[in-house]
């Protein structure tokens, strides 16, 4: 990676491994589909608005069909999965699944024909399978129906954002992150909307409450996911999204130091298991490389 590409990593590392506190309260203040429907909506709405402010051109129309598909599954699929998720399963748990979706995203882009899969790929692919097992079936806590739903949403989450990257790196590549972004954004937030019928907001929202949306919205979403759609256009989608293997060592550090969670001793292994496979995905084991697209 070049140095301004490993400072944006960086930065979506750290502010997305934050997010998880964020999520929590926007959560229990809005519920989950008023969180992730507002936050979409806030997003998009900002980026337009400076885009008018600095004279950028967001052309939506050529990419309309596109940006809907990204707005499915990368801001609804996944920011509802993980939102509905992380209060249920807990940050650090919701944090490991979030390691699955290079594994998903190399297994999708093959079958797009955007990655090659080499046998240390498969074997890496397979322990990641193994990694989910452990950590699912052996949990630290009660395995009830919420906790089940949670890890439903996840691997919901995981598989609905390795697609979205993979159909922006095909579809939108040559498109300017600031469309991508702030389209996928509002056509997710419109789609998501109207459920607010079945999952109304569930309190009046104080001024707390507000401005953690305007975190969510402002700085976890409008801010990170234009320098996300803009490092995956310059380095792949795989490469891109392996940032949330440190997102997941952000998110579990700050469960465990502000909210006191634990992992079983099989749950911790089995991340450690999923991180292996990602690795060997990713081709970052010493002595060989996955082949994956310039």
């Amino acid at each position: 990676m070049q140095p301004r590409d490993l400072a944006v990593y960086l930065f979506l590392a750290v502010a997305w491994g934050l997010s998880f506190l964020v999520v929590l309260h926007t959560e229990h203040a809005y519920g989950w589909v008023g969180a992730v429907s507002f936050r979409a909506l806030f997003a998009g709405s900002t980026l337009v608005a400076l885009s008018v402010l600095l004279g950028r051109k967001l052309r939506f129309r050529p990419v309309l069909k596109p940006l809907f598909v990204v707005g499915a599954t990368t801001v609804v699929g996944q920011l509802a999965g993980m939102t509905y998720a992380t209060p249920r399963i807990g940050t650090a748990m919701a944090a490991i699944f979030v390691t699955t979706i290079p594994l998903l995203s190399m297994l999708i882009g093959r079958l797009m024909g955007l990655e090659t899969l080499t046998r240390q790929g498969v074997l890496g692919l397979l322990l990641g399978l193994a990694g989910m097992v452990m950590l699912v079936g052996f949990p630290a806590q009660a395995v009830d129906a919420d906790f089940i739903h949670g890890c439903v949403a996840s691997i919901i989450g995981s598989l609905a954002a390795a697609y979205g990257s993979n159909h922006a790196a095909l579809h939108l590549r040559q498109c300017d992150p600031w469309t991508v972004a702030s389209g996928s954004f509002l056509a997710g937030g419109a789609m998501l909307l109207p459920l607010l019928v079945w999952v109304p907001i569930p309190t009046l929202p104080t001024l707390e409450d507000w401005g953690y949306l305007f975190i969510s919205g402002s700085v976890m979403s409008a801010t990170c996911y234009v320098l996300f759609f803009g490092l995956v256009a310059r380095v792949g989608a795989t490469r891109a999204i392996s940032v949330e293997f440190v997102v997941t060592l952000v998110a579990v550090l700050v469960g465990a130091s502000f909210l006191g969670e634990a992992l079983s001793l099989l749950q911790a292994l089995g991340g450690g298991v999923i991180l292996l496979g990602c690795v060997m995905v990713l081709g970052l084991l010493p002595g060989w490389r996955s082949r994956l697209p310039s």
